[in-house]
Parts: structure tokens; C-alpha cells; sequence
């Protein structure tokens, strides 16, 4: 069995950085992350589809970073919860960019509350975003990505909950990190024979707007059910001073995304300031 993956050696920094040419995909790209992400890959010259349930976000963020960075940038809606939904998304990246080198899972939510309150739609809209999220991407994208292509790869964007559990209330959220930590080693076993690789990168807590979010609201959650829960200062157990940014984890994923990671794939990037030493 052929596996087609290049050595690299001999080709200069400059180069294994380099995106130019290559079409890349971000999910939950309008905001945070994602367009951190998404910023960074076009700044190393990937032409984008930035995917977002918010239509009028993703369309505002891919005019920025085309004009910015002189890459052609697209939008789309799409749920990442529906196949239809993602496979349209996909189609739409060939369609428009001529086929798809990068895959970004991106997209997710981060919802807590007591497991003894925590409803039933709580739980598996989670996993609904957080994991099935991640396989209807990494399947789709897979089915249209090339082996003769210049390095195919997917970037999951996983958490530190995906290896530990930080305070009360997670289980949705830690069960669905979980599983697309374990589904980006399995998905490299898939798809290896194919030319594909595929990484995680877990960030620990970034103050994104929709981590704000969904921390405060998981606060007040918490106070009702009589369960104390941390302040946003102290969400992270950082060992460099000061919480990560969108851009520090975004810088993790270009790396992952580049052919400087040519021999890794089934791996997790712990991009946590320390937090999980």
C-alpha cells in the first residue's frame, strides 16, 4: 500500500510555511478562533471558504482577510450538524476554489451546567456540534481532497477538555472533546493510505467572544443550582502569565496546516500556556 507523503527535507522554511495555492476551509470562522484561523492561513496564501452559521459574519470576516492579505476569500452558511448542510459547504469550496488541500473543524460550543440539572437538549446538541461536527467535516472533506494535491490535511480544533476536566458542569462539553480527540487518531488511521493527514490542537480557555459567553451564562447556570463555579480570571492554570489569544492558538493551526508538520498526523498540539503540565 502506497502512502504518498513527500520528505521534505531538502525544501527551505520559507517554502514548508507556505500556503500559496492551497484552498483551506474554516468552520466557525466568522468570529474568535476561526477567524484568527482563518487570518493566518491567508496570510501564508490560502484562498478560504470561511463556513459559519452566522451568513453576514463569515461574509464580512472573508472580505477583510481577501483584501488584506490578497487571497481570494468566500462565505457560506452551513450547520455543521447536517450533512446535507456540510456537504453542500464542501461542494461549494470545490466548486469556487477548485478543490479543498485544508480541512479546519472549528466550529463548536461551550455550554456547561450541573450534570443533576443539565437537560436532554443540552447535552446532545454538544456532541451534535462538537463531534458529529468534527466527522461530517473530516468525511466530507476527505471525500473530495487528492492524493496528487499538495498536502492534504484536517485540523481539529479539540480543547484541553478533551484530556482533563478544568471545573464542574463539563460533562457534555468534555464528553464531546473527548470523543474528537480519540476521532482525530482514529481518522488518521482512515486516512493515511490516502495522503491525509490529520491533527488536533487543543487549546485551553481563549476569551473569544463566545467563550464569554457561554462562561458567564454556564456561571449563572451553576449560582441557580446552588454549584460554585470559577472566575473567567481563573479559568486558566497558565505558566506564561496571561491567557492565550485567537491568534497564539491560530499560529498553532498554520503550523499544523503547513508542511512543517509533514510527519505528524494522529497527534494532539497542546496549545494550553502550560495549563495540563
Amino acid at each position: 500500500m502506497s502512502f504518498p507523503f513527500a520528505d521534505v527535507s531538502e525544501r527551505s522554511l520559507i517554502d514548508l510555511l507556505s500556503l500559496a495555492g492551497r484552498r483551506a476551509v474554516v468552520t466557525g470562522a466568522a468570529q474568535g478562533l476561526g477567524k484568527a484561523i482563518a487570518a493566518r492561513l491567508a496570510e501564508a496564501g490560502a484562498n478560504l471558504l470561511l463556513v459559519d452559521l452566522n451568513e453576514e459574519g463569515a461574509r464580512a470576516a472573508a472580505a477583510e482577510l481577501g483584501e488584506r492579505h490578497g487571497v481570494r476569500a468566500l462565505s457560506t452558511r452551513a450547520d455543521v450538524t447536517e450533512t446535507s448542510s456540510v456537504a453542500a459547504a464542501a461542494d461549494h469550496a470545490v466548486a469556487e476554489l477548485g478543490g479543498i488541500d485544508i480541512w479546519v473543524n472549528n466550529a463548536g460550543i461551550f455550554p456547561n451546567a450541573p450534570v443533576t440539572t443539565m437537560p436532554d437538549e443540552m447535552w446532545d446538541t454538544t456532541f451534535a456540534v462538537n463531534a458529529r461536527g468534527v466527522f461530517l467535516g473530516s468525511r466530507e472533506a476527505a471525500r473530495r481532497m487528492s492524493p496528487d494535491g499538495p498536502g492534504a490535511v484536517i485540523v481539529n480544533v479539540i480543547s484541553t477538555a478533551g484530556v482533563q476536566v478544568a471545573f464542574p458542569g463539563m460533562a457534555a462539553y468534555v464528553g464531546s472533546k473527548h470523543a474528537a480527540l480519540g476521532m482525530t487518531k482514529s481518522l488518521a488511521v482512515d486516512l493515511a493510505p490516502l495522503g491525509i493527514r490529520v491533527l488536533g490542537v487543543a487549546p485551553s480557555f481563549v476569551p473569544t467572544e463566545g467563550n464569554i459567553a457561554a462562561a458567564k451564562a454556564g456561571a449563572e447556570a451553576a449560582a441557580a443550582a446552588g454549584v460554585e463555579m470559577p472566575p473567567l480570571d481563573v479559568m486558566s492554570s497558565s505558566r506564561i502569565g496571561r491567557l492565550g489569544t485567537p491568534d497564539d492558538i491560530a499560529r498553532v493551526v498554520l503550523f499544523a496546516a503547513s508542511d512543517l508538520s509533514m510527519v505528524m498526523t494522529g497527534s494532539t498540539l497542546l496549545a494550553d500556556a502550560g495549563e495540563t503540565v
